[in-house]
């Protein structure tokens, strides 16, 4: 039995493209396989879940030596489980930036591509045989683009991401527009969330001259829902900090509609690192970054002292 996972804080398209790939195993290599999550997934992908009538996967907190494992969504071993270099890697399927780490036991099948979407190179590496694939694969894929493109607005959307999620989108007579509405609307509702709950979401960790950080975003169609809880996140960014083994935590609000994030200033050290990275005067708590959507492309690769 292969392990299909992605990386831990699951969104959109890590709960996703396990779920894409394990069913491909399955049904066209015919190779066993379960997709598997590495924590609670988002609000989002819990409703692309309701939305193509699909189970929660298991969720892991390690994988047993000698497992065999596809990896999908990340290459970071920080993202993944703890004993990771002691499974057997078959393949990685991801976008993001390669880190370095991971050990394999043989050569394997690594495809990292320039794309905003792992569902997006899952639909190529399928190619033909997505002849086969049901409604509900398909429904993933084009939530899972529409998800990490953020409707075609990020800056990380290509051309064929585009033209992938649109010909899947006529594929299930589905009109993207009212489709996002529903998806983003899911995304935005944080009610039921504690603060280290939404401080944890979405987080990336990152490492900025010896200091640990841990990079959260919370993209939304609702930012003030988040902001009117301003001053209850920055109190809690010191203990999830402490907790999780960094030193800062850096939120980001993203406005999806108005196409800006807000960056949450708890402390001093905050405040040089927006500084220096954006090039914006902070004066407060917070600072708005007129443009800035993507952690992967704007956020991460700008921070500095």
């Amino acid at each position: 039995m292969i392990t299909v996972l992605a990386h831990k804080s699951p969104d959109t398209d890590a709960t996703g493209s396990p779920l894409i790939w394990a069913w491909y195993l399955n049904e066209i290599r015919k190779t066993p396989a379960r997709a598997v999550l590495q924590g609670t997934p988002n609000t989002e992908a819990a409703w692309m879940l309701t939305r193509w009538d699909r189970d929660m996967p298991e969720i892991v907190t390690d994988i047993a030596a000698g497992e065999q494992v596809v990896i999908c969504d990340t290459n970071n071993p920080a993202e993944l489980p703890p004993g990771i270099n002691d499974t057997e890697i078959l393949e990685i399927i991801d976008h993001h930036m390669l880190v370095g780490g991971l050990k394999t036991r043989t050569p394997i099948n690594i495809t990292i591509r320039p794309l905003a979407c792992t569902a997006t190179i899952m639909h190529d590496l399928i190619g033909d045989d997505m002849s086969a694939a049901p409604d509900w694969v398909r429904g993933v894929m084009l939530t899972c683009i529409l998800s990490d493109t953020l409707q075609f607005r990020s800056p990380t959307t290509t051309d064929h991401d585009r033209a992938v999620a649109e010909g899947l989108a006529a594929g299930l007579d589905i009109d993207i527009d009212q489709y996002a509405t529903e998806m983003f609307a899911a995304k935005s509702d944080v009610s039921a969330y504690g603060d280290e709950d939404l401080l944890r979401m979405d987080s990336k960790e990152f490492e900025l001259q010896g200091k640990k950080l841990r990079v959260s975003v919370l993209e939304t169609t609702a930012p003030q829902v988040l902001l009117d809880r301003k001053l209850a996140l920055l109190e809690a960014m010191p203990g999830v900090a402490r907790a999780d083994g960094a030193d800062e935590v850096l939120l980001f609000v993203v406005d999806i509609l108005n196409e800006e994030a807000t960056l949450l200033v708890p402390n001093d050290y905050v405040r040089q690192v927006a500084e220096a990275s954006f090039g914006v005067p902070v004066a407060g708590d917070h600072v708005v970054l007129p443009g800035i959507m993507s952690r992967k492309k704007q956020i991460i690769p700008s921070l500095k002292l």
